[in-house]
């Protein structure tokens, strides 16, 4: 960086003095009429003069409106080139999925608008203070994209447009919230692997690498350069952003196979003009928001998302979605029930080898939704935005061209079987390959946590399926404390057999963060699997190991977890099979005792005296903690629950 003296910052070229006082305005006559004149309110006129003021030809102002809605970020040039640079490489392309779908609605005699709200890079904030606003985002990215709809009154309908961890939840909370709308999602899309490195996921632990010795500073340095192997789309791997594509195309808000396409690619830019087609088509037959987002949807959702294995910030995501729907929110026994009885069909990224354009390229949600017709798990009369039942889509993909064409393309590009990436239920049994995620309650949670149980390494799990552990508790308050015990080799640092127990790092804590710096390097660690961590805080959907998260209570709520003291033997058990699991505290000192005598110990002690919210949370990030609490917390998908917020309002 270089000063600049004050005379460059405030003087211009003359040149720059010609200022023009006053300009012609457009030519031609806008399209009213003495009953629009007379009748409608003066912002739908005064939109139109707008229009005109824009550019718009005056005769083509009477088209019917359509809003899309981005999560663009970045200045990119029309090469390509940045001009300045996105948060994340999911929203740096968006752009191109708009314009797009906008030539396509002006083709269709359509007039497009389009508006931004964009999106952080939980990537980017991990292990900083910029984490503690990232589920608050959510709500807020929500709030704003609402308000942008309800401000473009003339409008017919809403494409929404999005990638990444919260951009896309965000949106998908916003379309089904508009229920009299017709609503269409556009995914967007997935970046590519490197030829020769490592993923996005896993290039995130070079840090706690290098620190152990396992990776030289010039491997570092390389491997960090090249991790992602194109300019645009959603992380390589099945995490929060790729899972919430699954989930949009699941809940019937996209067009089948719209899930995981690569993006910048032809087929990635047709998706999003067959999907601008496909919502001029819903605004002439009447169908609208409320009618694809069903209860019956919302079921098929997490239906799907047990069969890909998916992230399990989607346990917060989809009951958000469903409460701006209008609809029941899941419970935890509505997870644990669907995941009992659907088998996990996919196998990426993280929790297998498969980028995710494999999975794309194998057949993306409507294959696995093969698979899960023939169980009879799936409400194929639900219906989608493509104006077909569920049943009247499956019956297309099964002898589509698409399908065959592509799957073929999987078997000459990569040299891999598209049945190895999405497994028929036999197939991924023998494999291995196991539910998705389990809820172990216990006296550390006793309402309730979650596990990514797929995702432990199969060399510490018993014969029988059950991962078992006991092992002394280091608990740490903060995380930047917990991440340097790990980075640390010497004494006091993190070592094999340890309970990483990470507290205060909850909605009130920290506004849930998601500590995916810690998870990746355990998994990355040659000793890491040997470590189990609980917290209260949440994963990233790239996390796997023994990581239990999304404790409840937690810590500064009161929550047993915030008792545990260093050194307390802690007993963690998770039944990949029957998925069941449980969390307790079995001993202290030198003495060692049940479970139950464990409730008794836990309620004799007092908090530890060092519970307290990060100093560094921000107030607007507390007043979201605050709210989402009151609305029905965590397990309620951390909404804003207004008729629950005004009645404990009124009790104050």
């Amino acid at each position: 960086m270089k000063t600049t003296g004050f005379q460059t910052l405030v003087e211009s070229d003359r040149a720059a003095f010609e200022v023009q006082t006053a300009g012609a305005g457009p030519s031609g006559r806008l399209p009213l009429t003495a009953e629009m004149l007379l009748d409608r309110p003066s912002g739908d006129v005064f939109g139109l003069t707008q229009n005109a003021g824009m550019g718009w030809d005056p005769r083509e102002l009477g088209r019917p409106q359509f809003l899309m809605l981005g999560t663009n970020g970045g200045i990119r040039a029309a090469d390509g080139r940045p001009i300045a640079l996105g948060y994340h490489t999911g929203h740096w392309e968006i752009g191109l999925l708009m314009q797009a779908a906008a030539e396509e609605l002006a083709a269709q005699e359509c007039l497009p608008f389009a508006a931004f709200c964009s999106d952080p890079c939980d990537g980017r904030t991990q292990g900083t203070v910029g984490m503690m606003d990232s589920l608050a985002y959510r709500n807020d990215a929500a709030m704003v994209l609402r308000r942008l709809v309800r401000s473009l009154p003339t409008r017919r309908g809403v494409l929404g447009i999005a990638t990444c961890d919260k951009g896309l939840p965000a949106m998908m909370m916003t379309l089904a919230s508009m229920h009299a709308l017709p609503v269409v999602l556009v995914p967007g899309g997935v970046t590519l692997p490197p030829t020769n490195g490592e993923d996005a996921g896993k290039v995130q632990s070079i840090g706690a690498r290098f620190a152990h010795g396992e990776l030289t500073l010039e491997q570092a340095q390389d491997l960090g350069c090249r991790a992602c192997g194109s300019p645009g789309g959603g992380c390589q791997f099945l995490g929060t952003a790729a899972t919430s594509q699954v989930v949009g195309e699941a809940l019937g808000l996209s067009l089948p196979h719209a899930a995981l396409a690569p993006s910048g690619q032809p087929i990635w830019l047709d998706m999003a003009r067959r999907s601008a087609r496909a919502l001029v088509s819903l605004a002439a037959r009447g169908v609208t928001a409320s009618e694809i987002v069903t209860d019956a949807a919302i079921r098929n959702a997490m239906v799907v998302h047990a069969a890909f294995g998916g992230s399990t910030n989607l346990l917060l995501h989809t009951p958000a979605i469903a409460h701006a729907a209008g609809r029941a929110r899941p419970t935890v026994d509505d997870w644990i029930a669907v995941n009992r009885r659907v088998p996990r069909l996919v196998d990426t990224l993280p929790n297998g080898p498969h980028p995710t354009v494999r999975a794309f390229l194998a057949g993306g949600v409507p294959e696995v939704m093969l698979h899960l017709r023939r169980l009879g798990l799936l409400e194929e009369s639900a219906l989608t935005v493509s104006g077909e039942t569920l049943g009247r889509v499956l019956d297309w993909w099964e002898g589509s061209e698409r399908r065959r064409v592509l799957r073929e393309r999987l078997r000459r590009a990569d040299g891999v079987d598209p049945d190895d990436v999405i497994m028929d239920p036999d197939r991924a049994r023998g494999r291995g390959l196991t539910s998705t995620v389990t809820f172990p309650r216990g006296n550390l949670a006793p309402e309730g946590s979650v596990i990514k149980s797929t995702a432990i390494d199969p060399s510490v799990v018993d014969a029988d399926g059950v991962y078992r552990k006991v092992g002394p508790a280091r608990v740490f308050v903060r995380e930047k404390d917990a991440i340097a015990a790990i980075k640390n080799p010497g004494p006091g640092g993190i070592k094999a057999g340890d309970v990483l127990v990470l507290i205060c790092r909850g909605p009130i804590g920290a506004g849930m963060e998601e500590i995916y710096q810690i998870t990746a390097a355990l998994k990355h660690l040659s000793f890491g699997k040997h470590v189990a961590v609980i917290t209260d805080a949440r994963f990233s959907g790239v996390s796997t190991g023994a990581c239990i998260g999304h404790v409840g209570p937690e810590a500064l709520a009161g929550g047993p977890i915030g008792k545990l003291r260093d050194g307390d033997a802690i007993r963690i058990v998770i039944d990949r099979n029957r998925l069941e699991g449980s969390i307790d505290l079995i001993g202290e000192a030198a003495r060692t005792f049940s479970p139950d005598e464990g409730v008794r110990v836990l309620a004799r002690r007092p908090p530890r005296p060092d519970l307290s919210p990060d100093p560094e949370i921000a107030d607007d990030t507390r007043l979201w903690a605050a709210l989402q609490q009151a609305g029905g917390g965590t397990w309620g998908g951390c909404v804003y629950d207004v008729d629950a917020i005004v009645a404990a309002l009124a009790r104050r």
